[in-house]
């Protein structure tokens, strides 16, 4: 109905081209607009401004030789201002997306090994973003964000890596073991050095009371028995042990 009567809608974040007998005549805003038939004037198409997303996967080697599928995701939309480069210039925006991706990802990983690969996928992120950019705007398109969602080392790989880390773990926890073997070891070395410290402190302070009982006594003998000296208690107590002895 619309149609017939030169009249066309362009929905909210769309844009439509209009042509004049086939050559580029101006871009259309959301809303509505006459489009007489008769003088030559058409509707070539509608374009989305909207976030949209592509997910690459791209397949490459690293520089220590192993086999990667790494996963881009790229959000782009065309610039409402350049709605005529975007809709013209390009047929396969995806295919072109998706060639750029390719061309920055396989320059840039083959020169970093596994481990770097996962460490820097900002920065591979970053690259491609940067390319991506650079080259889509000339098409009236922008780069919203480019996200490395996923790096995948081949299925053998994958699985060595595993067994890495799992013995990594199992080694890392038998050496807590000894060293808490060791900790308690030394703990019980300790006690038994300070037991037996103990021990003897006791055994010479109990040496020491019987020499101080012992001096007291021959003194004590001596001041109650005028004329006995201190070697004569000391002969007469040796021939008391003497006679303990031998009855």
């Amino acid at each position: 109905m619309g149609q017939s009567l030169c009249c066309v809608q362009v929905d909210q974040s769309t844009v439509a081209v209009k042509e004049h007998f086939g050559r580029f005549d101006n871009v259309l805003e959301p809303g509505c607009h006459c489009l007489p038939w008769c003088f030559g004037y058409q509707l070539a198409g509608r374009l989305s401004l909207r976030v949209q997303q592509i997910d690459v996967r791209c397949e490459t080697k690293t520089k220590d030789n192993v086999f990667v599928t790494v996963v881009a995701s790229i959000q782009y939309r065309a610039v409402a201002e350049n709605a005529a480069d975007a809709f013209y210039k390009l047929s396969n925006t995806r295919a072109q997306i998706q060639a750029y991706v390719f061309d920055v990802i396989r320059a840039s990983v083959p020169r970093l090994e596994l481990d770097s690969v996962f460490e820097q996928k900002n920065e591979i992120a970053k690259a491609v973003e940067e390319e991506l950019e650079k080259a889509m705007s000339a098409y009236g398109f922008e780069i919203v964000q480019t996200l490395i969602v996923d790096i995948e080392p081949d299925v053998h790989v994958k699985r060595a890596m595993n067994e890495i880390n799992a013995a990594a773990r199992l080694r890392l926890a038998a050496n807590e073991k000894a060293e808490a073997e060791k900790i308690l070891q030394i703990k019980k070395a300790e006690g038994e050095a300070e037991s037996k410290y103990l021990s003897g402190l006791g055994i010479a302070r109990q040496r020491q009371a019987i020499v101080d009982g012992l001096r007291d006594s021959v003194l004590a003998f001596s001041e109650n028995v005028p004329g006995t000296t201190a070697k004569d208690v000391m002969d007469m107590v040796l021939v008391t042990k003497l006679q303990r002895l031998f009855l």
